[in-house]
């Protein structure tokens, strides 16, 4: 665990990334609550159209700092619009839903957002470009972000008193951004990479928000900066498992070494054959003897998850595979050699 956490994960769980197929509010807050009782999730539904989606129900979330679609996607702007008030409904919906399906809860209770380096390589200025290209931009974004999500976190925490509340920051473009590869709106450059400090300050100050309570950051881009994002005090790091590659094996027993939980994304996201689950966790039972750690750490420093989120799955398809990541989690605690 993060030594800026003093939360403790439970032996062999299981959680989700956060989006769900379909629509209807109800129906995802009833799938996830039955189906991950020991790390529940506030679900998304981008199938409902902008503002369901990822960057917009984040945008939903700012602090006098308001978002609306273009045709080339979401652009900062001067008030609250339609778009602005259609993702704060939403939003509105899906926890009303998840508070009729957690009463008398007690226990972890995943919540996410979009983080502040993706959301600046997603939300466009005036003049088009990505809120990346202006550092000053980058900053405000960042701190209407944090007072966006201390008001959130607040909200779930009145509607579901015996919550632990978990913090996701959903940051795919964060490698992008470290890299220099995310693209100008011409398509033609790209914009420089940002100094690896100011990534990790701003992070940093994000699981600052969380008064405590952890703070889970989610890729499932390849290259996920584990040792950054450690660094930056997270306490857990989402991947998919499958992007892992030897080089950056090192980083991830050095993280679990520190006490970061490694969430696993061992499931696929969408619709087709699973394994046996002991078989879908194989591959971490290999990579923690490969690494020289110790088995009976191995329930306690993983929790399984699918290698994404489940929006493009048919919803069939999406309560077997929370239910597959259940049982591959068991699997862990009861036979952690």
């Amino acid at each position: 665990m993060s030594e800026n956490s003093t939360y403790q994960w439970g032996a062999g769980t299981a959680t989700g990334v956060g989006s769900m197929p379909g629509g209807d509010a109800r129906e995802a807050a009833k799938v996830v609550t039955q189906s991950l009782e020991a790390l529940p999730h506030l679900p998304e539904l981008p199938a409902r159209g902008p503002g369901a989606d990822m960057i917009g129900r984040t945008a939903g979330l700012l602090v006098e700092v308001y978002a609306h679609v273009e045709p080339s996607g979401w652009r900062i702007g001067d008030r609250p619009g339609r778009d602005t008030r259609r993702a704060r409904s939403w939003m509105g919906e899906d926890l009303d839903a998840l508070e009729e399906f957690t009463q008398g809860y007690e226990g972890p209770l995943k919540i996410s957002a979009v983080g502040p380096w993706t959301l600046a390589a997603a939300l466009e200025l005036r003049n088009g470009e990505a809120a990346l290209s202006d550092a000053g931009a980058c900053r405000d974004l960042a701190a209407s972000l944090a007072e966006g999500l201390r008001g959130h976190l607040a909200d779930v925490r009145r509607r579901v008193p015996g919550a632990q509340v978990v913090l996701q920051l959903d940051e795919p473009s964060l490698t992008a951004v470290l890299q220099g590869r995310v693209r100008t709106a011409s398509g033609y450059r790209t914009h420089r990479a940002v100094d690896r400090a100011v990534v990790e300050g701003a992070l940093r100050d994000l699981v600052a928000v969380a008064d405590g309570g952890p703070v889970v950051v989610h890729s499932c881009a390849p290259e996920v900066p584990f040792a950054l994002l450690r660094r930056a005090g997270v306490s857990g790091i989402s991947f998919d498992f499958e992007l892992l590659t030897e080089r950056e094996e090192e980083a991830v027993g050095e993280a679990v070494e520190g006490g970061t939980t490694l969430f696993a994304g061992v499931v696929p996201g969408v619709d087709g054959p699973l394994s046996d689950p002991a078989g879908s966790v194989m591959g971490v039972r290999t990579l923690w003897r490969r690494l020289g750690l110790s088995p009976g750490t191995l329930a306690g420093s993983v929790v399984v998850t699918p290698s994404c989120g489940l929006a493009g799955a048919s919803p069939a398809y999406a309560r077997t595979a929370l239910a597959h990541c259940v049982r591959a989690a068991r699997s862990l605690a009861d036979n952690p050699e």
